[in-house]
């Protein structure tokens, strides 16, 4: 190998590692600290589904509450049934 085609190797390295750390995000900051860049995308996504989670929570709580309702609810009608049974 010549001088040539090793100059030529070492920018094709350097500049595939460029595209790498770009394509996953990450930053080199002062002396050779690598950071990972947070995805802004990914922050919305996760915000998105912790509105969701709450939604459906809330959701659950009105469903137990009507379950819980409904059967006070029935039971009284099914003792005015008996008591009309009786008479």
């Amino acid at each position: 190998m010549n001088g040539f085609e090793m100059v030529v190797a070492i920018v094709a390295i350097t500049a595939i590692a460029s595209v790498i750390r770009a394509k996953y995000g990450v930053v080199r900051r002062g002396k050779g600290e690598d950071i990972v860049r947070r995805d802004h995308r990914a922050d919305a996504e996760a915000e998105r589904l912790r509105e969701e989670v709450k939604q459906l929570k809330e959701r659950v709580a009105v469903l137990e509450r009507l379950a819980t309702d409904s059967s006070t609810a029935l039971d009284r009608e099914f003792e005015k049934l008996k008591q009309i049974d009786r008479m």
